[in-house]
């Protein structure tokens, strides 16, 4: 009798045991939903967003060509030219990024709440992440500042402190 709870507690163990967790399987590249991991540079992220407006295609982005191709985007959108997107015009906006880069998409924000966003609005994000990545400040984001790669300690080596030797070593 003291045999039967022990005999079914095992079966359950064991029964649970068999709905864990399982590995997952490799993407499959012929899949018609397989996608390809994301480049930042290339294929959405923020890096890409400012690429786009990258007008001479030398793989620098000035202020000067940021600005320009912000404002010919705006102007696409502003169909009325009033100067302002209404927010009908934001929800398909943001509808449109969110639907291209997903979770790195930068929706648009009526920061003055004054139910109009104008281009100073609309160039927010691109503005801030333009000032971020420009590090030396000059006005210009080089393909080294795009990609800056790991850094390097005072020895030569990738994210190592050099090490200091002490007598005898």
């Amino acid at each position: 009798m003291r045999s039967v709870p022990i005999i079914l507690f095992c079966c359950c163990a064991m029964l649970l045991a068999g709905c864990g967790p399982r590995t997952p399987r490799p993407p499959n590249l012929y899949d018609p939903n397989y996608r390809p991991p994301r480049d930042e540079n290339f294929n959405g992220g923020p890096n890409a967003m400012l690429l786009k407006y990258d007008s001479n295609h030398d793989g620098s982005l000035t202020r000067a060509e940021l600005n320009a191709g912000l404002k010919a985007d705006f102007d696409k959108y502003d169909t009325a030219h009033t100067g302002c997107l209404d927010p009908t015009q934001v929800a398909a906006i943001n509808a449109a990024r969110i639907a291209e880069d997903q979770s790195t998409a930068s929706p648009l924000q009526d920061w003055n709440q004054d139910g109009c966003i104008d281009l100073k609005e609309f160039s927010t994000a691109a503005t801030s992440l333009f000032d971020e990545l420009d590090k030396n400040g000059d006005g210009t984001i080089t393909p080294k500042e795009f990609n800056p790669g790991p850094a390097r300690g005072a020895n030569g080596q990738t994210g190592e402190p050099a090490r200091r030797r002490g007598p005898g070593q």
